[in-house]
């Protein structure tokens, strides 16, 4: 019990701290692109940055519209901010640590449905946006947040009928089997052991996946939520302080918990090459339990590199050609996807 209250403590202090850093790499990345230098004052290479930004987000003026629906207005941020951080809970974040005579699997909760209890709390995260909107009694913040929750809906389904073809695949909905089966040799190839990674068996299902990542954290290239000469601010036009502040935080903790999850069913998750072979030569427990959270927390990081290059690399799409892309293209190729899969392991 005090290993779980532990981890979810440090769970906790590491997506925290993950958002607010995740702010200052985006801003790095953003200048790398645009040939400059980023933040570079505040403290060494900028990393004081988050915690100024922090500072002047919690001494802004905090206001609400008169006419807005106050309990409903203030707590929009947190169900978004409660949902980033719940979602966490089922995702391995390292294989095990042997303490005090007892071996520990690095995971808040295991549970057997692990991709369901995630699916399910991600969904509910359309709330969140739908009430901001409505709740600031701004028609251009509920426009905002009709099309914020369209497109969220929308890429929903493509995004579970994606995950549909890994569930077929491995055989079952618990994320932790679903990462021992990748720690095995690709193609059964001795020499690639601990890479058999789903994104070389299912690679359609990991572009859809991906995709539909970027459409539901609402990152550009599908950032329109916000539109400046259509909508100001978006959904959250009407919010100050930190309750924006939470907004925000609440989209980079996603970016996170969304780059772990992309880790976890695509890229082995928390195991690494050659890991079982160095299980076996009998290293210890607590070193492979180590080590695999580092590589874990390694490929976490390039997914949000990747999701921040993106941002400053590709132009805003229009909002028709983005419904089209999620009806006509997506889920097509996702059902179609979805029947080779299951033509495979039928016939093999």
């Amino acid at each position: 019990m005090w290993f779980t209250v532990s981890l979810v403590v440090i769970l906790f202090i590491i997506c925290l701290g993950g958002a607010a850093y995740e702010t200052w790499m985006e801003r790095k990345v953003a200048a790398l692109m645009q040939d400059r230098f980023g933040p570079s004052r505040a403290g060494k290479f900028g990393l004081l940055q988050p915690l100024c930004d922090g500072g002047k987000l919690f001494f802004k003026e905090d206001f609400v519209p008169r006419n807005a629906e106050k309990w409903l207005f203030i707590i929009s941020p947190g169900i978004l901010m409660l949902i980033a951080l719940s979602t966490g809970a089922v995702i391995p974040w390292g294989k095990s640590l042997f303490i005090a005579g007892v071996s520990y699997p690095v995971q808040v909760a295991s549970i057997d449905v692990g991709v369901l209890y995630i699916m399910g709390i991600v969904s509910i995260g359309v709330y969140g946006i739908m009430l901001g909107g409505w709740s600031s009694n701004n028609k251009y913040s509920l426009l905002g947040a009709i099309r914020a929750s369209s497109q969220m809906i929308s890429y929903e389904l493509a995004m579970g009928l994606s995950l549909l073809s890994i569930i077929m695949m491995s055989g079952t909905l618990d994320l932790r089997v679903m990462v021992e089966e990748q720690a095995t040799n690709l193609y059964g190839i001795s020499f690639l052991n601990g890479m058999a990674w789903n994104v070389f068996y299912q690679p359609l299902a990991f572009i859809l996946f991906v995709t539909c990542s970027f459409a539901e954290l609402n990152r550009a290239p599908f950032d329109l939520a916000e539109c400046e000469s259509e909508l100001v601010g978006g959904y959250h036009t009407e919010y100050s302080s930190m309750k924006f502040g939470t907004f925000l935080f609440a989209e980079y903790i996603n970016m996170f918990i969304n780059s772990a999850l992309i880790s976890t069913l695509f890229f082995g998750g928390y195991s690494f090459p050659y890991m079982n072979k160095l299980v076996e030569n009998g290293l210890g427990e607590n070193w492979i339990g180590i080590i695999s959270i580092l590589a874990f927390l390694l490929k976490i990081v390039f997914c949000v590199f990747c999701f921040m290059w993106v941002r400053w690399t590709l132009p805003r799409f229009r909002y028709d050609q983005l419904m089209r892309l999620g009806w006509r293209i997506m889920i097509p190729l996702a059902i179609l996807n979805l029947l080779i899969t299951a033509t495979v392991v039928v016939f093999t």
